[in-house]
């Protein structure tokens, strides 16, 4: 490939609060960045206000990629709690004009301020939008070769299956339907499937020491299309050093080079047979203190994000509620007992939360720890006993989900 590989997709401020972070990047600007950082040429099209732009231009600058923006009046601002929190759009983003793009190579991103028309002989597209996910003809783009990037809500929009089909059913459809060469579904913790032409495999996820989730999605894409559009690997393996990539990615929080990713070899996740099948819900009893607000918070929130990565949660205040000992004991001992994995928060030291991580620990359940505030003498016996500990929010949620997966 001599022309440059080109990207396409918004660059917005993105800010966390917990961890604190602040940078200009999105989709596009995120993509340039890691692509770049491989050694190849990028050329990144989208629209930029301001301060965007001038963002934009010293990091094109010192990272050794070009920009063609169009101008927007307005910023765009996605704001986090936290890196798995589902982000707040904040900013006015009034429809734009289309833009329009021919190249050779195009990794292309969904907009909220608008879309693309894209023409060229290759294409990776992750259509990216939270509202309505659009095929990637529907605005007239053209693709030779078409390579979709799906999650499994994506997925699901897309090939109009229900909410129980597997990821190599909607893969089969979507690849029928669309005329697609490459379909990838992101399962998250439970890794990838990739269905080319008539060869399928499911890739595993990769366990990071820690977990930034903010862009990890938009680093895959990049270096999918990085692989296959410009070393032209086979499909499956542009998806196993994508995601290898992106495990690196949410450990060092910075973007992996070409001798970094030849050397980084983290840790398999191979997922139960039954859990990708859809036979088994991994089982989490959620331990933790619920009586002022801001701790019913915490567990509220741990609850939803465990939910929300396909978990089935056991947590005494929502299933069983406040009572007597003769009344919360047993259930809860019980649910103990069935649970696949312990999630704790011990900050605190609530002795409720401590007696259920012993009580787990005598069962030999494997128990995740979230702590951010005790001293390494108040977590001596968790330590020893071979809790996992973490006191990384995001990182102590996925912990817990890897070992409620594997083999």
């Amino acid at each position: 490939m001599t022309d440059p590989l080109v990207v396409v997709g918004g660059v917005y401020e993105e800010r966390c609060l917990h961890p604190s972070w602040q940078q200009y990047y999105g989709s596009g600007g995120r993509a340039a960045s890691a692509i770049a950082k491989m050694g190849a040429q990028v050329k990144l099209y989208t629209r930029l206000d301001p301060a965007g732009r001038q963002e934009l231009e010293e990091r094109a600058a010192l990272e050794n990629f070009t920009f063609h923006a169009e101008h927007m009046e307005d910023p765009v601002r996605f704001e986090y709690h936290h890196p798995l929190e589902t982000p707040r759009i904040e900013g006015a983003y009034p429809k734009q004009s289309s833009l329009h793009v021919e190249a050779e190579a195009v990794v292309q991103f969904g907009m909220i301020e608008g879309d693309a028309v894209v023409k060229a002989d290759r294409v990776v597209y992750d259509p990216q939008n939270a509202e309505e996910t659009q095929h990637f003809v529907a605005n007239g783009s053209q693709a030779r070769e078409l390579a979709l990037i799906l999650n499994r809500r994506e997925a699901r929009q897309l090939s109009g299956m229900t909410v129980s089909a597997t990821a190599d059913e909607m893969a089969k459809k979507l690849l029928q339907d669309t005329g697609a060469r490459v379909v990838v579904i992101k399962e998250g913790p439970l890794g990838a499937y990739v269905l080319a032409d008539k060869t399928d495999m499911r890739i595993p996820a990769y366990r990071s020491r820690k977990v930034w989730k903010i862009g990890s999605g938009d680093n895959f894409v990049a270096h999918f299309g990085y692989q296959w559009l410009v070393q032209r690997e086979p499909a499956a393996k542009c998806v196993e050093l994508a995601a290898r990539a992106t495990a690196y990615y949410c450990q060092a929080q910075e973007f992996v080079s070409p001798s970094i990713l030849a050397k980084f070899k983290p840790e398999e996740i191979n997922v139960k047979e039954s859990i990708i099948k859809g036979r088994h819900q991994p089982n989490i009893y959620l331990a933790g203190p619920f009586f002022t607000l801001n701790q019913l918070w915490m567990v509220k929130q741990a609850r939803a994000d465990l939910r929300g990565l396909g978990l089935e949660v056991f947590s005494p205040v929502h299933d069983v509620g406040h009572g007597t000992a003769e009344e919360v004991v047993e259930p809860d001992l019980e649910a103990i007992k069935a649970a696949d994995v312990v999630f704790a928060i011990v900050d605190g030291m609530d002795p409720g939360t401590v007696y259920e991580i012993g009580y787990a620990k005598a069962l030999n359940k494997p128990v995740v720890v979230y702590s951010e505030n005790e001293t390494d003498d108040n977590l001596t016996m968790m330590v020893g006993s071979g809790c996992i500990i973490r006191n990384d929010y995001a990182t102590a949620i996925y912990e817990t989900v890897w070992e409620a997966v594997r083999k």
